[in-house]
């Protein structure tokens, strides 16, 4: 560990007013783990007891006190995914990547881990390798799942990528849709929302493709900024009592024409989500 790359992290979020798990998050991002030390440094030069940054640090899964790969794969073994097999598919993973749940590879490319529930039951089996959901998952399908992420799975073709569909929203509140189809984005209609951060009130849209991440709004929303969107017609406040599991900002709520609940994290540059749809109105992700 760097000291001075820590404190480089702690100078960058005085000056944005960052948290501390948006602290944490870029320490993660920098050591694909919390070194002690650097807890310890966080919690000298931000005041805050020692035993208060490591509660947050074991709280939240997304944080990790010891090296992980570098792709992380969660297997859902939840009880909606195990009645459809789903610990077959966690046993294919430990003999593909040579290795048990909590554990990583020795070339430190994979880090395998099992989880209780994703937020997507009627899609499962559910495996997420690197915030990336993969749908009614079989233990043939796991090699190709591992040699996607090796890859990239952030390399998205949003007109030839399996794992992105479009979904039709609308508000949680007023039940109102929130298609927009005269400002397209990705070739579809685009998700229409009012937002607020800093001083600025303006418009955004999203894409309404599921895995992109594409938006656009009136100004220029800066990373790690928490955006704070309503509805334009009601002008409700989109929020639930759900926080992201990654950075810890609210999720934005939208019911998903058909059935369902689809939520994004609301800070820019997370790309944390989930999907919720009733049995009915399954859809794939891949």
């Amino acid at each position: 560990m760097n000291e001075e790359h820590v404190l480089k992290i702690l100078k960058k979020h005085e000056e944005q007013e960052g948290g501390l798990i948006s602290i944490l998050e870029d320490i993660q991002t920098k050591y694909r783990h919390l070194p002690e030390d650097a807890l310890r440094i966080v919690a000298e030069k931000t005041g805050r007891p020692l035993t208060d940054v490591y509660g947050v640090a074991t709280f939240y899964k997304s944080f990790s006190l010891k090296p992980r790969g570098k792709h992380l794969v969660s297997v859902c073994l939840g009880t909606a995914c195990h009645v459809r097999r789903a610990p077959a598919v966690a046993k294919e993973f430990e003999r593909q990547l040579g290795i048990s749940p909590g554990d990583t590879t020795d070339d430190e490319l994979f880090t395998l881990e099992t989880v209780n529930c994703l937020g997507a039951c009627a899609l499962g089996p559910i495996v997420v390798v690197d915030g990336h959901y993969f749908s009614k998952v079989t233990p043939g399908r796991v090699k190709r799942i591992i040699d996607k992420a090796l890859a990239g799975l952030d390399e998205i073709d949003v007109e030839s990528d399996e794992r992105i569909f479009p979904v039709e929203v609308r508000c949680p509140r007023c039940n109102h849709s929130l298609m927009d189809s005269d400002h397209p984005i990705d070739g579809q209609p685009s998700i229409r929302l009012t937002a607020s951060f800093g001083r600025h009130h303006c418009w955004i849209r999203l894409s309404s493709l599921y895995g992109s991440y594409h938006i656009e709004s009136k100004f220029e929303i800066p990373d790690d900024t928490v955006v704070h969107c309503f509805c334009p017609h009601c002008h409700a406040d989109l929020i639930t009592g759900w926080n992201c599991a990654v950075c810890g900002a609210p999720m934005i709520p939208m019911l998903i024409h058909g059935g369902g609940m689809i939520q994004v994290c609301s800070r820019r540059g997370c790309r944390e989500h989930m999907l919720d749809v009733d049995a009915s109105g399954a859809s794939s992700e891949e």
